[in-house]
């Protein structure tokens, strides 16, 4: 190769360096990411035992029956379908979490020290302990601030660094571990 070429070929090189350096630079990270609350609540059974319209799912299928939602939760297998998507995040500080209701009932989504059960006795595995923070159930003002209602959303800033989990009081199952770095 000549100098000419060796010339060129390092400046394509040197300016190939500059232009991904600059675009790492200018890529900022997530301002917010998206948390999904999902339920199976089959409309019949829960409308007729909790009143009408409490359970708005559209989902097409794969409902869960009243009566099995707390036959599975006091087997200490509580149902899959009624979780909180992601199970696990790892984020910047800074970044907020936006959290929203697409299953078919309202949940919360509640920063607890350590998961427990929640305010509901019989969804709770049974021995569980009702974590603190959900004690009182929605007389508890800072339970009910938690609350997120079918097609609604919660937006959850200034989280500090560190770990911070985050359960329903309600679906004491449905759980989420956020780590800021």
């Amino acid at each position: 190769m000549t100098r000419f070429t060796l010339l060129k070929v390092g400046l394509l090189a040197g300016g190939l360096v500059f232009a991904g350096a600059a675009r790492e630079e200018l890529a900022p990270s997530p301002a917010s990411v998206q948390v999904v609350a999902l339920d199976e609540c089959d409309p019949a059974t829960f409308n007729a035992a909790l009143g009408p319209d409490f359970c708005h799912n559209v989902t097409l299928g794969a409902f869960t029956v009243l009566t099995d939602l707390f036959a599975k939760a006091q087997a200490g297998t509580p149902d899959p379908g009624w979780d909180f998507e992601p199970d696990a995040l790892k984020i910047k500080e800074g970044t907020t979490l936006n959290v929203v209701d697409q299953g078919g009932e309202p949940h919360t989504f509640t920063e607890v020290a350590q998961f427990g059960g929640g305010f509901i006795p019989p969804l709770n595995t049974p021995g569980e302990t009702v974590a603190p923070e959900c004690a009182g159930g929605f007389s508890n003002v800072a339970v009910a601030r938690t609350r997120i209602l079918q097609g609604s959303q919660l937006q959850i800033t200034g989280l500090a660094k560190g770990e911070h989990s985050f359960q329903c009081c309600i679906h004491p199952w449905m759980r989420l571990k956020v780590e800021v770095k």
